[in-house]
């Protein structure tokens, strides 16, 4: 697997035209005080190198482009250091992208995704139609927010308790357990607040959702190995929707 921001230009001339261009998006946001800003970057991360592994064992090569740190956030933005930008600069910013890719001869853009606001998955959303409207190149956006990816994931996922909880928190256990205060996540209790439910209803931060400091589900649940088997789920969300693009070619 093969890293852009590793390689030599002359490295890219030769990889990007052959290869599918997979891309990180997550944001600088508030994940409850026992996790880091950086947890949904970490998160894409993950999905994305592990599903451009499974790929490339499938014998579809794989570059992973540097990730994108900062998105919609507005549900954190009350939170220091929460960085949340525009979802029309987040929706240009990954136009571009696409076209800078495209000038280089890249066919499919994958994008790897976990941060959950509204405002966030809505700007992948345009930039993918646009993106498609522009007939730039191929473009893979599985929305795990949905059917049938949703139902891959775990109970706390699907319960819509799940930020900074035992579904994130697990991950980040599993790729970066220096950045977890395990002392903090031992003694939080359970938030069964559903953001899900919360946006349905018009709620429009963490606050107005229940979650007074920026967690919902049982982070104390959290575990490495869940982590791990949840990372393998989402590189297969990511796999099986960059096999089903290309299969329809």
């Amino acid at each position: 697997m093969a890293r852009l921001a590793e390689m030599t230009w002359d490295d890219a001339r030769e990889a990007l035209p052959r290869s599918v261009a997979v891309l990180p998006v997550g944001a600088t946001e508030a994940h409850g005080p026992h996790l880091p800003l950086a947890t949904d970057v970490i998160l894409a991360e993950a999905m994305a190198r592990e599903g451009a592994k499974r790929l490339e064992a499938r014998g579809v090569p794989c570059v992973v482009l540097p990730p994108f740190a900062y998105s919609a956030a507005p549900f954190g933005a009350a939170f220091p250091g929460t960085v949340s930008i525009r979802p029309d600069v987040a929706t240009a910013l990954l136009v571009d992208v696409a076209r800078g890719l495209a000038q280089h001869g890249a066919k499919l853009l994958a994008i790897a995704s976990a941060h959950l606001d509204p405002a966030h998955i809505g700007s992948l959303e345009a930039a993918a139609t646009a993106i498609r409207a522009e007939r730039l190149l191929r473009v893979v956006f599985p929305d795990i927010t949905k059917k049938p990816w949703a139902l891959r994931l775990t109970d706390e996922f699907q319960s819509g308790a799940c930020h900074a909880g035992q579904f994130e928190g697990s991950i980040v256990m599993a790729e970066r357990p220096d950045l977890v205060k395990e002392g903090v996540r031992r003694s939080l209790v359970p938030n069964p607040a559903s953001l899900s439910r919360a946006i349905r209803a018009g709620k429009r931060t963490f606050q107005e959702a229940g979650g007074p400091q920026a967690y919902f589900g049982n982070p104390a649940a959290a575990s490495g190995e869940e982590g791990r088997r949840t990372i393998e789920a989402l590189a297969k969300i990511l796999e099986e929707a960059v096999m089903a693009e290309r299969g329809s070619s």
